[in-house]
């Protein structure tokens, strides 16, 4: 565009309101040399300043400014801005934002303005500005779910503290080493970007409590629920933004309230089942009550030969054991409270097994009992020790399978303070994957029907429940070994107790 013609008139207007302009201006040279500068310039200096340096009459230095503007614009030949803090011609220190364009000849950078905004306003909406940031900064940091923002290419823009309990990587590490999809597994990153594109996951350009993987940096799949979103600017996608909630303690709670529920649901199952045992042994005291009697009687009061007196002495013990075991089966069932007191251990393993070891199953199964004499005793309730033993020597018994070894072990363990149960068997064993899960609700590997998988579970949670600790060591072909732990009762004096 032609440079239009001013009058003489005209030009001096212009040049009075540049000199009545009250803020400083100055026209440099592209070594900063001062070629022209207004009356608002010039009045702090009685001295003159044309031909100095800029930098000796703004700053009061002796080299140009670090972010001097005047340099952007013989870089850029654009305009440029800067906000410093500076000494202005006073000496005071205060907010110097210092503005600088080129000035043209002949399409020619010929020289540069040089004008201070040192404006009161300026200074405070940048301070606002720093604030905000500031308070940005530490909210996203703050935040307890992790925030991860990444532009168009994958890089990361936003990592707070929080994302490096879900990732692994530190904040450096996510800002400078790796890009978005790093932080997913195997094509996860484009699976959230095509929901955020569709409509179908909470709207265009959103994506809602969405459960999927996070990818930790040592390779574990971390479940989290991710709420995301697609930054735009001028209708145009810069950025996406993603908030990662750490799903892990969530679920580990979950499988504990599982647990809880299966094992009173359990509890309930035995104790309907304990209702009708003790039913059924009632009703059994009556006719073995008169089989004993009239087994006396007959014994007593006729003259019998010697071998129908031996058939009867027979009858007469039979009936009497199965008196026993009715009462064995009777104190087994009965319903309790949780009821903690000294117990002997080797008592409550020599009743369990009085119940069971003349069961068909155990007809050709070797038992070997090596209970240690002078135990202590532990603190426990009896009724729930019984189905521990209960179903684990009966899972030895299945894993037996009509013929081999079954041994009973106690012992104290003198520097844990504890008592030892163990329970082994010469069986087939258990393989290695899938010796972790035999304590997890409804897993089995019996045949349908013949395993509900809450028989160890359960044992599981009442030797917690006891303070105590159980595992099992096996492998194929070498059977299996249960270790049960039992802390020792306490005496007044603080030592183990002795049964």
């Amino acid at each position: 565009m032609p440079k239009r013609f001013r009058t003489e008139t005209e030009k001096k207007y212009l040049i009075d309101a540049i000199d009545a302009f009250n803020r400083r201006l100055l026209i440099i040279s592209h070594d900063h040399r001062i070629l022209a500068a207004n009356n608002t310039a010039m009045e702090d200096h009685p001295e003159n300043i044309i031909g100095k340096a800029c930098y000796e009459v703004i700053p009061g230095c002796s080299a140009p400014c670090p972010n001097c503007p005047a340099d952007e614009v013989l870089k850029s030949g654009k305009a440029a801005l800067r906000y410093d803090q500076c000494n202005d011609f006073s000496g005071s220190m205060d907010m110097l934002c210092l503005y600088s364009y080129p000035v043209y000849m002949d399409n020619k950078l010929d020289a540069l303005v040089m004008l201070d905004f040192d404006l009161p306003a300026l200074k405070n909406m940048e301070e606002r500005r720093i604030r905000s940031n500031a308070f940005l900064r530490n909210l996203i940091h703050s935040a307890v779910d992790g925030v991860i923002a990444s532009d168009t290419t994958g890089k990361i823009l936003i990592f707070n503290e929080a994302a490096t309990q879900v990732s692994g990587y530190s904040v450096e590490e996510a800002l400078n080493d790796i890009t978005i999809r790093d932080v997913y597994p195997e094509g996860g990153a484009k699976e959230v970007m095509r929901m955020l594109l569709s409509d179908e996951y909470g709207g265009e350009g959103k994506l809602i409590s969405y459960h999927i993987d996070a990818k930790h940096k040592s390779g574990e799949l971390v479940p989290i629920s991710l709420n995301a979103s697609i930054v735009y600017e001028n209708n145009k996608k810069v950025a996406t933004i993603g908030f990662f909630h750490d799903r892990r303690e969530e679920i580990r709670m979950q499988k504990e309230l599982d647990k809880t529920q299966v094992q009173l649901l359990q509890a309930e199952k035995m104790a309907s089942l304990g209702k009708m045992a003790a039913g059924v042994a009632h009703q059994l005291n009556n006719p073995l009550g008169g089989i004993i009697l009239f087994t006396k009687l007959v014994m007593e009061e006729y003259d019998l030969p010697d071998e129908a007196l031996k058939d009867l002495a027979r009858v007469l013990d039979d009936a009497n054991r199965t008196k026993d075991i009715v009462k064995e089966l009777l104190e087994f069932a009965r319903q309790t409270s949780h009821d903690m007191k000294p117990q002997d251990i080797n008592d409550i393993i020599t009743r369990t097994m009085f119940l069971l070891e003349n069961q068909s199953i155990f007809h050709n199964i070797e038992i070997e009992k090596d209970l240690a004499k002078d135990l202590p005793n532990i603190m426990g309730d009896a009724q729930q020790l019984n189905h521990v033993f209960m179903n684990t020597i009966l899972n030895a018994a299945d894993a037996l399978e009509g013929t081999g070894k079954l041994t009973l072990k106690t012992r104290f363990l003198t520097e844990k303070d504890m008592v030892s149960i163990e329970i082994s068997d010469t069986g087939s064993g258990i393989s290695a994957d899938v010796l972790p899960h035999i304590f997890e609700p409804f897993y089995t590997t019996k045949e349908q029907g013949k395993g509900t998988g809450l028989g160890l579970s359960m044992v599981y949670g009442i030797v917690e429940s006891h303070g105590g600790s159980i595992r099992a060591e096996s492998g194929p072909d070498v059977g299996t070994t249960f270790y049960i732990e039992l802390p020792a009762a306490q005496d007044r004096e603080g030592g183990s107790k002795i049964g």
